[in-house]
């Protein structure tokens, strides 16, 4: 499918599903998408990220990823009060991307267009680029600090990996590219590649501890993690926000998106994702098939030993010291590519 008749069909369902909600405020394109053209391919482990916008402060669960008119569609609700200050959306790495072009679908306020020119004319200035790295890190910081060494080990390992990749997105911010979700570390190798610094990129992939994986053990746990999205569909029942992440629709960008990274050669790049849709899998079986959950367990624990050399809490912990301990050299790293990005004003 072509990146054109997708926005297509992610038009038809906000008109049809969005639009006649009570507190609807309009809706907006996000994520890898933005700025593809038209005619584009749009790979099977991608969807198009639809943005709706609600007037309610506490907006329902997202849809997630849905099929519609053949497209896979990805569906979030944000708050307009998130949205209300254009400096605020500036300042914000997970916000501003999605108004630095025209991604409005549908603005019967006329709001999203005005925040559109506001934040697109001042997307590159530097004062507000450093704002968004700033952001970036401080999330790391935030989120590794919120680690709950009493959870159970399938839910530290995401608390401790999530903030640990978003050191990928301090650097794509100040590159001005999309800090992108699954293929971030991808995308990371080649900022540092454009900027003078590959050997940071063995650094990060040192803090997640894939630096030295091979594509033979990467291959073995993609195998498992098929294993175990395929038992975890069925009988998922309890909502969680990445539910329509472990969904048969979904298992194009889940399973088949980490073995397109394989035989690419991209095993290293690989591991974030596999990881990550492990953990969601046996948070979802802890409660909804503990039996399997059980079952399941020991592969999990033998991808996360094997992939990122983590076994325990203890070394989750010194894990988490060590990325701390890294900041001061990723801000270094990012002042160097803010400094030579000839894309950036002011």
């Amino acid at each position: 499918m072509r990146v054109g008749a997708a926005r297509a069909a992610a038009v038809h369902w906000v008109a049809a599903h969005a639009r006649p909600a009570t507190g609807y405020r309009g809706a907006y394109f996000s994520g890898s998408t933005v700025g593809r053209a038209d005619d584009a391919e749009l790979p099977p482990s991608s969807d198009v990220d639809v943005v709706v916008v609600t007037e309610e402060d506490d907006p329902p669960v997202k849809p997630g990823k849905l099929r519609h008119e053949g497209a896979l569609l990805e569906i979030t609700y944000v708050p307009w009060a998130e949205l209300r200050d254009p400096e605020a959306v500036l300042s914000s790495y997970h916000l501003a991307g999605s108004f630095r072009s025209d991604t409005v679908i549908d603005d019967p306020t006329g709001d999203l267009r005005s925040l559109y020119a506001y934040v697109s004319s001042r997307f590159t200035d530097r004062r507000r680029v450093r704002r968004r790295c700033l952001d970036a890190r401080h999330r790391v910081e935030g989120r590794l600090a919120a680690f709950d060494a009493s959870a159970p080990f399938h839910e530290q390992v995401p608390a401790w990996m999530f903030p640990t990749g978003v050191t990928t997105h301090v650097l794509l911010v100040a590159a001005l590219r999309n800090p992108t979700v699954r293929l971030r570390y991808r995308a990371v190798r080649d900022v540092l590649g454009a900027y003078g610094q590959p050997e940071l990129y063995r650094e990060l992939l040192g803090l997640l501890g894939c630096a030295d994986v091979s594509a033979r053990q990467v291959r073995h746990h993609v195998a498992e993690l098929t294993r175990t999205f395929d038992a975890t569909v069925p009988v998922a029942r309890t909502p969680f926000f990445f539910s329509s992440d472990l969904t048969e629709q979904a298992r194009p960008i889940a399973v088949d998106g980490s073995l397109e990274l394989l035989e690419r050669g991209e095993h290293r790049e690989a591991v974030f994702w596999i990881i990550a849709t492990l953990a969601r899998c046996h948070t979802v079986l802890a409660v909804d098939a503990p039996a399997l959950h059980t079952a399941r367990l020991p592969a999990f624990e033998a991808a996360v030993a094997e992939l990122t050399g983590i076994t325990c809490t203890a070394d989750l912990l010194d894990r988490r010291e060590e990325v701390l301990r890294f900041l001061p050299r990723l801000e270094e790293a990012t002042e160097t590519v803010l400094a030579a990005n000839p894309g950036i004003t002011g």
